[in-house]
């Protein structure tokens, strides 16, 4: 019976090779509990599914379909998602608990989150008795030649 099934199988799908993959496909769905849309008359799945084939009862093109979205790993979603920080930066009581993590994890690593220190930094500090000098203070030298 499975011989004369390949045989009717070659003429709706030409490529052998597509062939076994799409009735190794079938068959699998059989085996996860689809419906067969034939009667088993005591045939094992791979027979099923080539005499579904050869019968037209299931399209090659849906199984085919059904290969490729099995092997994806990552499917792409129409919707854009909202990253993570972004919710969070929305939401004020996340706000608070950031900021009381990184007060909690500057102090365990023996820092301080001061707003008075965080604006001296800003400002450029002056070491040693040397004032600041600028551009407009230094004289061009002469060209040694």
């Amino acid at each position: 019976m499975a011989r004369v099934t390949v045989e009717d199988c070659v003429e709706k799908v030409t490529n052998r090779f597509q062939l076994v993959m799409v009735a190794a496909q079938r068959s699998r769905e059989i085996s996860a509990g689809a419906e067969p849309r034939l009667e088993r008359d005591n045939d094992k799945n791979p027979v099923v599914a080539l005499r579904e084939i050869a019968d037209e009862k299931v399209s090659p093109d849906e199984l085919y379909n059904s290969i490729i979205q099995g092997l994806q790993r990552h499917v792409e979603v129409d919707e854009p998602e909202e990253d993570g920080f972004d919710a969070m930066a929305s939401n004020p009581e996340f706000a608070g608990i950031a900021s009381q993590m990184s007060e909690s994890v500057a102090a365990a690593a023996g820092m301080s989150i001061d707003e008075s220190e965080e604006e001296e930094e800003e400002k450029p500090k002056q070491t040693g008795s040397h004032p600041k000098v600028s551009y407009e203070d230094v004289e061009e030298a002469e060209p040694k030649g």
